[in-house]
C-alpha cells in the first residue's frame, strides 16, 4: 500500500515536539487514529515500521517522539541510543538490572566510550517524567483530533514497554480515549486505576516476571472497579517478544498480538459518521 509519510511538530507549553506520522497516501478523509507510543529507545526504526503497519491497516497512526519536546539533548541523540542498543545487545542479560555487571561490561570499553554509553544508559534508564509525557501525548491527542487525517474521529493507543506504562497511564488521564492497548508495560498505581476511562487490554510475556507477576492484582483491582481490562500472556515469550530488530523476538507471540490489536482497534475505533 502507498503511504504518507512524514514528521510532524506540535507545540506544548511553548516548547516544539515532534513525532512520526504515516496514513494511507489515497484516502482523502479523516480516518480513526492511533497513538504508537515508543520503547525506551524513541520512534526508532522498529516504532516507525510499526506506525506504517498500522497505517497500512486503515488508520492514521502518529508515534510521538518522547525526547523530543524543546529540542533532543545530545544524551539521547539517535547515534547515541543505537550505540546502547548495541552495547546491551552484547553483554549478559543480567546487565540490563544489575548495576555491578553493567559496570564490569562497561569497563571493559574504552574510556570515551564508556563514558558516553554510561550517560545515556543514564538518562534513559534514570528518572522518568511520567506526567510530563502523559502531557505530551495528551496534546498529540489535541493534534490528531484537529488534524485534517483524524479530526472528528475516534483515538486510541498502544505503548511497548515504556510506551506499554503510558499508554495505560494515558487511560487514566485522556477520556478521549476509546481503548488503551498496553505490551509489557507497568500498570499505573492502584490509587490511579479509578480514573480508567476506557477499556485496556494487555499483552505480556510469560518470561517476563518484573512486568507480568504484578498482572493479576491489576486485573482484580480493575474488575472491583468496574473497568475492563483484559490481559493476555503469552506462552514461551518474554519481554519486548513483539521487537522484531530484537533478540527478543517471539514471532508465535508476536504474530498473536498483531491479530489481536488490530482486531481490538476494529471494534473500538469505528470510523464516526461524516
Amino acid at each position: 500500500m502507498e503511504l504518507e509519510t512524514r514528521w510532524v511538530e506540535h507545540q506544548r507549553a511553548g516548547e516544539t515536539m515532534r513525532a512520526y506520522l504515516a496514513r494511507p497516501a489515497r484516502v482523502d478523509r479523516p480516518l480513526p487514529a492511533i497513538l504508537v507510543i515508543q520503547e525506551i529507545w524513541g520512534p526508532d526504526g522498529h516504532i516507525q515500521d510499526v506506525t506504517r503497519r498500522f497505517a497500512a491497516a486503515g488508520y492514521t497512526a502518529l508515534a510521538p517522539d518522547l525526547y523530543s519536546r524543546g529540542g533532543r539533548p545530545e544524551v539521547l541523540s539517535e547515534a547515541r541510543i543505537e550505540a546502547v542498543k548495541r552495547f546491551l545487545d552484547s553483554v549478559p542479560q543480567s546487565a540490563w538490572h544489575d548495576q555491578s555487571v553493567l559496570q564490569a561490561e562497561l569497563q571493559k570499553r574504552p574510556q570515551a566510550e564508556a563514558q558516553q554509553l554510561g550517560e545515556t544508559l543514564g538518562k534513559l534508564f534514570g528518572p522518568r517524567d511520567v506526567d510530563g509525557w502523559v502531557s505530551d501525548l495528551k496534546a498529540w491527542v489535541d493534534y490528531l483530533q484537529a488534524s485534517p487525517g483524524a479530526a472528528g474521529q475516534p483515538v486510541g493507543s498502544v505503548g511497548y514497554c515504556l510506551g506499554g506504562m503510558l499508554s495505560f497511564a494515558l487511560a487514566t488521564a485522556e477520556p478521549r480515549l476509546k481503548v488503551a492497548q498496553v505490551y509489557y508495560g507497568a500498570a499505573p498505581a492502584q490509587d490511579r486505576l479509578q480514573h480508567v476511562a476506557c477499556p485496556v487490554y494487555g499483552f505480556y510475556g510469560e518470561h517476563d516476571p518484573r512486568i507480568t507477576e504484578p498482572v493479576p492484582s491489576v486485573a482484580e483491582a480493575m474488575r472491583a472497579l468496574g473497568k475492563t481490562f483484559e490481559p493476555v500472556v503469552y506462552r514461551g515469550a518474554g519481554h519486548a517478544f513483539f521487537n522484531d530488530t530484537r533478540s527478543s523476538y517471539h514471532v508465535d507471540a508476536a504474530r498473536a498480538a498483531w491479530a489481536r490489536s488490530l482486531g481490538l482497534f476494529a471494534q473500538y475505533l469505528a470510523p464516526a459518521a461524516s
